[in-house]
């Protein structure tokens, strides 16, 4: 539609005074457009009934506008229920949001400083310092220290500046250990390299191995398994 259709509907809408009415087929569905919004506003709560009070005025007005499109003056039950399909579904739309908007707020209750500190220190690996904690959680060393649940133990291994405050949790031994440096970490955690001469037999016990019987297998010197021969 390139819109000349809705253009000469415009035109035939305004060059007169027109009265648009329903027709004896669409009498019915209109009574029940006005069951349906009568039946809403008394049913839903005011903060969401004033948003649909008009549902029936609303539909017929849509409905006038869709038979002027047609350049009728005549609204049919087709047209009043098009124009009903989309007016149930703005109703549907506002009493879900007005239904949103007016529900009561779950209030977030605030942390504790104990789970604030018990997250800092979860969250680095169990163990954390005064500097991985107190600008985080609002409070002193000496607070922290306070807590119950909480343990305070002194780091000395540092060859220079003062000994680092860790606070871990109870039954994590992790405070007590020095951490290792990253690259004697990865040689604790590397897999072990097994050397294939290891299980290799002997050249005699090879020879041994093999039928007397049976022809010797000529090695090529292109193999590129002979390495591993």
């Amino acid at each position: 539609m390139d819109g000349s259709e809705l253009s000469d509907a415009y035109g035939w809408a305004t060059a007169r005074p027109r009265v648009i009415t329903l027709s004896e087929d669409a009498r019915p569905l209109w009574r029940i457009v006005r069951r349906y919004a009568r039946i809403l506003g008394e049913t839903l709560p005011e903060a969401q009934a004033v948003f649909i009070e008009r549902t029936a005025e609303q539909t017929l007005r849509v409905a006038a506008c869709l038979a002027a499109s047609e350049c009728s003056e005549t609204v049919t039950e087709e047209i009043l229920s098009a124009a009903f399909t989309l007016v149930r579904r703005s109703v549907q739309d506002a009493v879900r949001i007005t239904k949103g908007a007016n529900a009561a707020k779950m209030k977030r209750q605030p942390l504790s400083l104990t789970e604030k500190v018990r997250a800092r220190i979860e969250l680095h690996g169990g163990q954390a310092t005064s500097s991985q904690i107190l600008p985080y959680v609002g409070a002193t060393a000496e607070e922290v220290k306070a807590l119950p649940g909480i343990v305070v133990t002194v780091d000395r291994s540092g060859k220079t500046g003062r000994p680092a405050t860790v606070f871990t949790l109870p039954g994590d031994s992790s405070g007590d250990a020095v951490p290792k440096p990253a690259s004697a970490e990865r040689e604790e955690n590397r897999a072990p390299v097994v050397r294939l001469d290891t299980y290799r037999p002997a050249a005699k016990q090879a020879k041994e191995l093999v039928p007397a019987n049976r022809p010797a297998v000529p090695v090529l010197a292109s193999n590129p398994f002979r390495a591993l021969l």
